[in-house]
Parts: structure tokens; C-alpha cells; sequence
């Protein structure tokens, strides 16, 4: 599930936080009523696939899971939390990067889990770091996990073979550069190497990579702009090398998934949760594709990064809190609900133990009998924590613009590029650019 920036006005509202004292958690034989969760698409696909279980454990409590789409979801959060809380769900679905501008703009707005239930503490403390670090405010967390974006890289095994390209031997960038180079001449003019997932230059590829080299717009308190530190500079220099080497097919999100159906397209380097796309898209092409991890900066370095992710929530207005809280635990904290919805939707398992399923162990026919899942996940514990903070949107619109200039070829270098965004990002934030 992928997310997008938006710019959100600031809006003020307060909500009485009346789940602080709402004990702990009903049997199960106890809970009963009705919850509604506000989701989208394949998220909202993946929570109804786990309500028929969910009912054999809890059967007096109705589940409504309302697909109202991604967008929408968005916006009647930011007006309900405006307004005190009004016509608010019990679940609410948010994407991890833009979670900030609801917990800094409305603090009052969300329970905080871990006042629900005194055992939530250790569930929560099963997710990954890098998960829960969006989620989290001072000892509060206003949300519970649940899919995640660990970028990797999709290939077609024949355009590759072609070329004599072995991808167990890409361990580096450098090393990718010269594979597409070889596979570009082997395979002619109307192929390109890997997809931006753009029409131009977008911050995606450097937001995946600088995740990578541990920097991001904002530190981990998202009290500091950090986007010209080093780790950024490293990725940015990076895709301005991918770029300079004409490997990137400019398309965006249907043109490459296009481009992937006519052969025209050798790789792409995304969130795990596009393996979905890429086999729902080709279905003719099974076999014909694989996955490996992202190359690392350096010989022996990271390969892990990500990118979007979701979390669900429970507004402070909900009803029936207890049973909000016992779905998204069955949801979420379960490996068995987790692989459901992979299976489902596609969507990503947070959650580690996920990893021990024997679906995860599985080969997938249509990555030519590869165990994909056993490779995507075998990276979350390597991702590196990020904040998007309620700034997210402003950082990303600044930067799109400064960093296609320097694509383009301004004349500027990488750490140049990077410390007039951090400049402007501060000036539009308020907040200090990091020593």
C-alpha cells in the first residue's frame, strides 16, 4: 500500500479522552456490538478476509469494514478530529508517514493503546522499530502496525540471463549501474533498465535509498531537518548515477505496470506490497520474474530499506473500544491474520513472527518458484527508523522541485542540492536544520 504526501491546513480541535479509563480488556464471551473501521482498496479487501475468523473468536461483535478509498479516509479523519471527534469510525486506517499531522494537530484525538489494555505494552513491543517509531509520542502509541513497505527489487530473469547478468552478484549500486547497461545494450532501444514510477524525477528512489543510509527529511524526534546530512547526499549521488547512466524509464504508475505487459520494462525497485501489482497486472508473464534485495551503498552494507506502510488506529469517540481494540489485536498481532491478508491482498506482514509461517516458506510459481516472501522479510529487521512528522507534505513538495533541478543538471553538487532544501524546509517548517 503505497502513500502519497498531502498538504494538510492546520486545523484545531479538541476531543475528550474518555478511553484513558477504559480498563482492561472484556473476555471474549463479554465483548459484543458493533464496529465500523475506515479503510481503502486492497486494505479494506485485506481486514474483510480476516472477519470470518475473527467471528469464530468473537461472534457477537459485527464488523463493518467500509472501503471508502484512500483519499477520503484522509480527509474525513482531519475533519472529524477538527470537530471533537464527530462521526468518527472505531478503526481507522492511516498511512505511518502522514500519522504525525494527526497526533501533533490532534493529540486528543486518538487513544493511546497502551491505556486499553495493560498487556498491549507487550504486544506493541513485538513490532519492529522502524514501525513503531512514526506511532509513537513521548510513552504514548496512538497505533498498532500493520502492513509495511520493504523495498526490494522486482527483475525479469529472462532480460537478465540475456545479458549474462547473474543478480546474485549485484551487491552494490555500482554493480547495478553496469547490470543495466548490460542489460539495456543486450535487450535494444526499447527497454529500459528500471522504472522512477514517475513522469520526471521524483523523491521516491531518493527517500527509498536515503532510508537506506539511515537519513531523512526530519531526525528520529522530528525536531530537526536532517535532508543534507550524509546519508542523504550518499542517495541522492546514487540516483543522480542511475539517472546519468539513462537507465530510468520515466513513467508513472500505470505507465510502468504498461511497460512491464509489453517487455519493455527489466526492473523495478519498490515497496514489497507492488508484487501484487506486477503478477496481477502480467499474469502471462509467471516465471518470468524475480526479487532481490536492494544493492548495498558499499560491499557488506545495508540492503534494507522502506517504503509507505499502514497502521490502524482508535479514535478517542469510539463506542466500543474494547472490541476495536480486540479486532485490530486479532488483526494485526496475530501471524495467522497477518498471512491472510497477504494472501488476500498482498499486503506485507509487520509483525516478525510472520516470518516462521509456512506460507512465507513456500515457493511462489510465479516468481518462478522463488521463496520471495522469505526474502522481503528477511529484512525488516534492517530497516532503519524514520519520522515523517506532521511536515511530510511540505518536505516532500520542496524537495520534488530542488532535487529534479539537480537531476536535470544544475551545476550544483548533491550536498549543495540538499542544504538549500534543508534551508527552505526549515523555513517552512520553523524547525532547525541539524548540525
Amino acid at each position: 500500500m503505497s502513500g502519497f504526501g498531502r498538504i494538510a491546513g492546520i486545523l484545531i480541535g479538541t476531543v475528550a479522552l474518555g478511553l484513558a479509563a477504559a480498563g482492561p480488556a472484556l473476555a471474549q464471551s463479554d465483548l459484543k456490538g458493533e464496529i465500523t473501521v475506515w479503510s481503502w482498496n486492497v486494505a479494506a479487501t485485506a481486514l474483510k478476509s480476516v472477519v470470518p475468523d475473527f467471528n469464530k473468536a468473537y461472534p457477537n461483535v459485527k464488523v463493518t469494514v467500509e472501503d471508502l478509498g484512500n483519499q477520503p479516509v484522509y480527509d474525513r479523519g482531519l475533519a472529524g478530529c477538527s470537530a471533537g471527534g464527530v462521526n468518527m469510525p472505531d478503526v481507522y486506517s492511516v498511512e505511518n508517514h502522514e500519522s504525525s499531522v494527526f497526533w501533533a494537530r490532534f493529540p486528543d484525538c486518538f487513544a493511546d493503546l497502551k491505556t486499553l489494555d495493560p498487556k498491549e505494552a507487550d504486544l506493541l513491543a513485538k513490532f519492529p522499530k522502524f514501525k513503531l517509531t512514526e506511532l509513537t509520542v513521548g510513552d504514548k502509541i496512538y497505533a498498532m502496525p500493520w502492513d509495511s513497505g520493504p523495498a526490494v527489487v522486482f527483475y525479469r530473469r529472462d532480460m537478465y540471463e540475456a545479458a549474462g547478468v547473474d543478480p546474485a552478484k549485484i551487491a552494490t549500486w555500482d554493480d547495478f549501474i553496469a547490470a543495466g547497461k548490460a542489460v539495456q545494450a543486450k535487450a535494444g532501444p526499447d527497454v529500459k533498465f528500471v522504472s522512477n514510477n514517475t513522469d520526471s524525477i521524483s523523491t521516491t528512489w531518493f527517500r527509498i535509498l536515503a532510508n537506506q543510509a539511515g537519513c531523512a527529511y526530519f531526525d528520529e524526534t522530528g525536531e530537526n531537518v536532517t535532508v543534507n546530512q550524509a546519508g542523504c547526499v550518499q542517495a541522492l549521488e546514487t540516483v543522480k548515477k542511475i539517472s546519468d547512466a539513462d537507465l530510468f524509464l520515466n513513467a508513472g504508475w500505470d505507465g510502468s505496470l504498461q511497460a512491464i505487459k509489453a517487455n519493455r520494462l527489466a526492473s523495478s525497485v519498490y515497496g514489497a506490497w507492488y508484487e501484487g501489482s506486477v503478477r496481477g497486472n502480467a499474469p502471462e508473464l509467471s516465471g518470468k520474474w524475480g526479487v532481490f534485495q536492494l544493492p548495498a551503498f558499499a560491499a557488506g552494507g545495508n540492503r534494507a530499506a522502506n517504503i509507505g506502510g499502514s497502521s490502524l488506529a482508535i479514535p478517542a469517540s469510539s463506542k466500543n473500544p474494547q472490541a476495536a481494540l480486540a479486532f485490530i489485536n486479532f488483526a494485526l498481532g496475530r501471524p495467522d491474520s497477518q498471512i491472510t491478508q497477504l494472501k488476500a491482498s498482498g499486503l506485507v506482514p509487520t509483525l516478525p513472527e510472520a516470518i516462521n509461517d509456512p506460507y512465507i516458506q513456500q515457493p511462489q510459481p510465479y516468481w518462478g518458484g522463488q521463496k520471495v516472501w522469505e526474502v522481503v522479510l528477511a529484512t525488516l529487521s534492517q530497516i532503519k527508523p524514520a519520522r515523517g512528522t506532521q511536515y511530510f507534505a511540505e518536505a516532500d513538495g520542496i524537495a520534488d522541485g530542488i532535487l529534479l533541478a539537480y537531476m536535470k543538471g544544475n551545476g550544483k553538487s548533491a550536498k549543495e542540492t540538499l542544504d538549500e532544501a534543508a534551508e527552505q524546509i526549515s523555513a517552512a517548517t520553523g524547525l532547525p536544520v541539524a548540525e
